[in-house]
């Protein structure tokens, strides 16, 4: 019992001295460190198993020096069990990354890939596995077809900005309207048309094509107060343009294709030509496409 009373007073003055040492500045650190070697030297003299067990001396020894301090935390004269900083824990090794998922382009290829192999491998070895197989996946991307085809429509009919049909209908009762509008929309604008713009039709007498188109022309420049120059390519006269001219360079000088029918209109205004076609053309298509050369923008009305 004595003896351990004795080892317990010398940890004690041990831990004493070092409490001292780190309130107070050092004037001789040698004599200091010898001091505290003699008495963790008694104190390690006789010390038993229990006494290392006790939690007292480290618990006041990791409170002791201050923070930041040169001579304990800097030069590490207490020993490497003595710290003034508790040390961090090491991160964690942080788990793999995962792989980049897939670009739907890519999957797509992937599918149609399978697909193909499922079909030719159905197709060279008809076994019931490989047809069965191939008919799963197809259907399949049926499905999968379906869906995207349902919520494309659903899509267009709760958004209005991209349904198309709302421009073009489809429908009849609403193709009807869209057609009757549009009609209505051109005669007003070719009504006017004459007091800007003149048509020039290169013919042939030749050309059999044009016996055909001139009755057409004819009808239609009546019927919009059109006035129509009439040139003939070979000299030879028309029967629904009696008062026509022969050509003297006009076509060259315009620029126009050397094919018969030729229907050319001119800008009084800007002194320009437009072409509006060749070859024989209906009524409905000829009014049409003065009305969208001379009243809409390219892309405008699609």
């Amino acid at each position: 019992m004595t003896t351990i009373r004795d080892n317990r007073r010398g940890r004690f003055a041990a831990t004493l001295l070092m409490l001292l040492a780190a309130a107070a500045p050092i004037a001789a650190p040698a004599q200091s460190l010898d001091l505290q070697s003699a008495s963790m030297a008694d104190v390690g003299e006789g010390e038993t198993a229990e006494d290392q067990a006790q939690p007292e001396v480290l618990e006041v020894s990791a409170a002791g020096p201050a923070q930041g301090d040169d001579f304990y935390c800097g030069q590490r004269r207490l020993g490497q069990w003595f710290y003034c900083e508790r040390p961090k824990a090491l991160p964690k090794t942080p788990q793999a990354v995962q792989q980049a998922q897939a670009s739907a382009t890519d999957r797509m290829k992937a599918i149609t890939r399978q697909l193909n192999e499922l079909k030719n491998k159905a197709i060279l070895e008809p076994t019931e596995a490989n047809v069965i197989a191939y008919v799963r996946f197809q259907r399949e991307q049926l499905d999968r077809a379906s869906v995207f085809s349902d919520t494309w429509q659903r899509a267009l009919w709760q958004n209005p900005d991209i349904d198309y049909t709302l421009q073009r209908p489809v429908s009849t009762v609403g193709k009807r309207a869209w057609t009757d509008n549009r009609s209505a929309t051109r005669d007003q604008a070719l009504a006017r048309i004459g007091q800007r713009y003149g048509m020039f039709y290169f013919f042939a007498q030749s050309c059999a094509a044009c016996e055909v188109f001139s009755p057409i022309l004819r009808s239609v420049a009546d019927s919009h107060r059109m006035t129509v120059m009439a040139v003939s390519t070979d000299g030879g006269p028309s029967r629904s343009f009696p008062n026509y001219v022969v050509d003297s360079g006009q076509r060259e000088r315009m620029g126009v294709p050397l094919a018969t029918p030729a229907l050319v209109l001119f800008d009084t205004v800007t002194r320009k030509t437009v072409p509006i076609g060749f070859g024989v053309m209906s009524a409905d298509e000829i009014m049409e496409r003065i009305f969208m050369l001379t009243n809409t923008k390219p892309g405008e009305d699609f």
